[in-house]
């Protein structure tokens, strides 16, 4: 089946089998390897993207119902280079194969309303990365990470060197 695909603000014109996964398509079709594949079954966040802005599961999102702008770790190069700096600066990554996907999920989660109280924010994080699973760091560089880059972008803290 012939399908027309916006990804990462383009336009792409593709030939699919029904029952495509997203994730398959991206890697092989468009040749956007950032986005990983782990287990297959929507377990571990590996290859999270975003769906007009919300995190989805490129593993278990089918091509033919995928309606509205794909975004990979690729489309996020510039938008999202303070948070992959903070995650080199807060030892948020150690093997890296996760990381795409934390990225991804962070950048939804810093565009959301947080809680108002500064001592939820955590908690906050920690909940809506649950979803994304990591075996090397432990998640703590990964949440600080997080936090300092919603403190920066909102003037609250002095960058880290």
């Amino acid at each position: 089946m012939l399908r027309t695909l916006q990804v990462n603000g383009f336009s792409h014109q593709i030939s699919v089998a029904p029952g495509t996964p997203l994730l398959q398509v991206l890697r092989e079709a468009l040749g956007l390897t950032g986005t990983k594949e782990a287990c297959g079954r929507g377990e571990c966040g590996a290859c999270t993207v975003l769906l007009d802005g919300k995190p989805v599961l490129s593993c278990l999102a089918l091509v033919d119902i995928t309606h509205g702008n794909v975004t990979t770790i690729e489309g996020l190069a510039d938008t999202a280079a303070d948070l992959r700096r903070a995650f080199a600066d807060f030892g948020a990554f150690q093997c890296g194969f996760c990381t795409p996907g934390q990225i991804v999920c962070a950048t939804a989660l810093l565009a959301e309303e947080w809680p108002e109280r500064s001592d939820d924010a955590e908690r906050f994080v920690r909940r809506r990365m649950s979803g994304n699973i990591c075996r090397c760091t432990g998640y703590t560089g990964i949440v600080d990470a997080i936090l300092h880059v919603r403190a920066a972008r909102r003037g609250t803290v002095a960058g880290r060197t």
